[in-house]
């Protein structure tokens, strides 16, 4: 029992690595699968340790070769990633108020004062960049919720990164993740791909710091 325990937890952790074998042993409840797997990784800011970018970039290789159907899985894969940090957003909104103690050691209410008052300049693109980011993406809209982002704002630049990211990764699997290159390449491909998509982050980092070093 311990040993079968273990090689799903195996499995649900490793899902990226193990998709080929998943798909075939369980055919169309791979969607849910990986639903799950997005949701978490997005939705809970405990699970950042989950499969991502690599994961949904392997199941568009897949989709490619017929295992699973690409509109399918553009669309299961990005409404988890927008109910993902929807419901990240909301554990913020309500655990904040009651961490963030005046009083609390740990937790100061002039830090979530000045989260509030980041996310209100700089919040829209914060949502939309950080889905590039492994682990920040997780972070990002509990801070939010955790900050009083305005709910309709969040909503708006949620469904706009979640698509876009669910697009990259999902397309660039099913129109490069079956080249011998990128199949002997793997890690190194989606090492690029994460890389290329944070270069607006770190773009907007930097001009960020210009303006701040002018005053």
């Amino acid at each position: 029992m311990v040993d079968i325990l273990n090689n799903l937890v195996n499995i649900f952790l490793h899902l990226d690595k193990n998709l080929i074998a998943v798909t075939e042993a369980y055919g169309v409840y791979t969607y849910l699968f990986l639903f799950l797997i997005i949701f978490l990784e997005t939705g809970v800011v405990v699970t950042p340790f989950l499969p991502g970018d690599s994961l949904i970039f392997m199941a568009g290789s897949l989709a490619a070769s017929d295992a699973l159907h690409i509109g399918w899985l553009f669309g299961c894969l990005a409404i988890a990633a927008i109910i993902g940090d929807t419901t990240n957003y909301w554990i913020g909104h309500f655990v904040g108020p009651k961490v963030f103690k005046e009083k609390s050691r740990f937790f100061k209410k002039e830090h979530l004062e000045k989260t509030h008052l980041f996310y209100q300049k700089h919040g829209g693109k914060a949502i939309i960049l950080a889905r590039f980011v492994p682990i920040v993406r997780t972070f990002a809209p509990f801070v939010a919720g955790i900050g009083r982002m305005n709910y309709w704002h969040f909503i708006a630049y949620n469904i706009i990164g979640g698509l876009l990211w669910v697009l990259l990764f999902v397309f660039g699997g099913y129109f490069f993740g079956n080249l011998p290159f990128v199949k002997k390449n793997f890690n190194l491909v989606v090492a690029m791909i994460i890389f290329i998509s944070l270069l607006p982050a770190m773009i907007e980092y930097l001009k960020s710091r210009k303006e701040t070093s002018s005053k």
